[in-house]
């Protein structure tokens, strides 16, 4: 039985290796979508591969996503972690600021999400998580985070609309609503905070793994809260 493939944006990142981490130890081939390479040899030769890709570039990750096809035959799982965060009420934010979270948060998905997305509809079957957030999910909660809200709002209709599309095939498109996640610099950031009712990226990974699993293939929920105690 062939392994499955997935590939992880933001894999250098917090929640990014922890997700690497989780599907390594389920004995995925795993590649890890990096900015820049650090250390290659951190996985001490096990089914995982990192690539570097700018994700902004739409023609490259076309390129890139039809090399793990060739190579893998598919793509069972893509976890679109890459991002990034901004503060800014609406009389701190330019347009161009939106536009910033707008390629940071949208464009980095998208470019991977669309023709990993075709691909599974080709195939009949796949997963993929996009990475949303609270501000995203209720805008009301982004008023001091405008740029960074509205980018992220943006990934729960990207996840209705392919869904809409796959009706009636065993693809489904995610979101997965992390509260505060327990990274060090959350603590850093929040010295005073109540860390032990923050979501960990090992939890996060969990549930992915468990929503890409044949346990949960007749589940079709397009936001995943996580929220721990918060």
């Amino acid at each position: 039985m062939l392994a499955k493939t997935i590939i992880i944006t933001g894999s250098e990142g917090n929640l990014g290796k922890a997700v690497v981490k989780k599907f390594i130890d389920g004995d995925y081939n795993v590649i890890g979508v990096v900015h820049k390479k650090q250390d290659p040899k951190k996985y001490n030769g096990k089914n995982v591969e990192e690539v570097e890709l700018d994700l902004l570039h739409e023609d490259n990750c076309q390129k890139f996503v039809d090399e793990i096809i060739k190579k893998n035959m598919g793509i069972d799982v893509a976890v679109l972690t890459a991002g990034g965060f901004a503060e800014g009420d609406i009389a701190k934010t330019k347009s161009s600021d939106i536009a910033k979270q707008y390629q940071l948060n949208f464009e980095t998905a998208y470019n991977i999400a669309s023709p990993v997305f075709l691909q599974m509809m080709k195939q009949g079957s796949g997963r993929i998580f996009l990475i949303g957030s609270r501000q995203g999910l209720n805008i009301l909660k982004g008023k001091g985070a405008l740029a960074y809200g509205l980018s992220k709002s943006l990934l729960f209709r990207l996840a209705e609309l392919l869904n809409a599309e796959a009706k009636g095939k065993n693809v489904v498109v995610s979101v997965i609503v992390p509260s505060t996640i327990d990274t060090p610099q959350n603590r850093e950031s929040m010295p005073d905070a109540d860390v032990s009712s923050w979501v960990t990226a090992s939890q996060i990974a969990d549930i992915i793994y468990f929503y890409s699993s044949e346990e949960s293939s007749a589940i079709r929920e397009p936001v995943i809260k996580v929220y721990g105690m918060s």
